[in-house]
């Protein structure tokens, strides 16, 4: 399997058995961040590239996977999403490039799903 299959597979499997252990705050914070990417006064797109902005900041390697995944179900091109990575990384520093990386290497492969 790709980069892409696995971690989707592993994000699913253990999504399950989180969302099993039945814990009411758990439900409620995976509630809260499906609610916050729906449309509303801004549209699903920008809020992803906002998702995927903040995610390599902080340097969440998972949530940078799953926001190009979005970004890419959403429609928006290389240039689009290359962009909003270079504010990323103007905004979180050169401690972002090992992540920005890693974001390209994701993207190239959504790209070839």
């Amino acid at each position: 399997m790709g980069l892409v299959q696995d971690f989707n597979s592993y994000r699913s499997k253990m999504n399950e058995k989180i969302m099993a252990s039945d814990s009411l705050i758990i439900k409620r914070i995976f509630n809260l961040d499906t609610n916050a990417y729906a449309e509303g006064h801004l549209d699903i797109r920008s809020k992803e590239l906002i998702g995927l902005t903040c995610s390599l900041v902080l340097r969440c390697d998972d949530c940078v996977k799953y926001h190009l995944g979005k970004c890419k179900e959403v429609g928006l091109t290389t240039d689009e999403v290359n962009e909003a990575m270079g504010v990323a990384t103007l905004v979180g520093g050169t401690i972002v490039i090992p992540h920005l990386r890693r974001a390209f290497e994701y993207w190239e492969e959504l790209n070839h799903v």
